[in-house]
């Protein structure tokens, strides 16, 4: 037991540090977020919630333009459900690099951690994944995006509009560094993102297929190429680490 223990700790320490990069991305990109919740009344507690709640920004966004336009509760929530469809299969997804002998408690905390960054992080690891590395990751990012988001709307004014609409990009930066190792230590997985990439380009072009939302572009993507990937070179992970 005392071994186990020892182990989730450092599990958990190790999901903290490499979480930090994360954590200040989302700090980056959630004080915009906050400055649009404090534009259509919202005030710091209540953006913290939405935050805690949701820890998308997308679906974040979303919300705030319904509540600015005075939504229903049902049109709020079946538009933050398909915008944030992609968790799903993410969560899906991470359920191959848990043992069996996970429990649904830990099953369950880990589908609250589901974000993009966080998701490309608790794969990469090797062999079966701790729970407490993703609860790591989890804890110090999502911290980083409530704390920016309250940030957002208590001193948010005080930036310029063109520093504030900027921070949004720091995101992008840090998951392109989160995916290029991975990338370099495996070619198939590099000519996967490259793959993703131009699909996702093509989407953007074609007629019928740029006209849906860009959730579910994510989705349609994800299943026809994560499938195809999965047929030509499965992973074995019957051997538990």
């Amino acid at each position: 037991m005392s071994d186990k223990r020892n182990d989730n700790l450092r599990a958990f320490s190790t999901g903290l540090k490499d979480g930090i990069p994360i954590a200040l991305g989302y700090f980056a990109v959630s004080f915009a977020l906050g400055i649009a919740a404090k534009n259509i009344g919202m005030n710091a507690i209540q953006s913290f919630f939405m935050s805690l709640g949701m820890v998308a920004s997308a679906g974040e966004f979303a919300a705030i333009t319904l509540i600015s336009a005075s939504a229903g509760i049902i049109e709020m929530i079946a538009t933050s459900l398909i915008i944030n469809l992609r968790y799903f299969l993410m969560s899906c997804s991470m359920t191959q690099k848990l043992s069996q002998k996970t429990s649904f408690f830990h099953r369950f905390l880990i589908a609250y951690c589901m974000t993009d960054e966080i998701f490309a992080l608790s794969v990469s690891v090797d062999g079966f994944l701790n729970p407490f590395f993703t609860y790591g990751i989890a804890c110090i990012s999502v911290s980083g995006w409530c704390l920016g988001t309250v940030l957002g709307v208590l001193v948010g004014n005080i930036i310029p509009n063109w520093i504030a609409s900027s921070l949004g990009i720091a995101v992008y930066g840090m998951f392109i560094a989160i995916v290029i190792p991975a990338a370099k230590k495996d070619r198939f997985t590099a000519l996967l993102i490259l793959i993703s990439m131009l699909s996702s380009w093509v989407f953007s072009l074609i007629p019928l297929l740029k006209d849906i939302s860009s959730g579910f572009q994510i989705i349609i993507l994800t299943i026809i190429i994560a499938g195809i990937a999965a047929f030509i070179k499965p992973v074995d992970s019957s051997e538990e680490s």
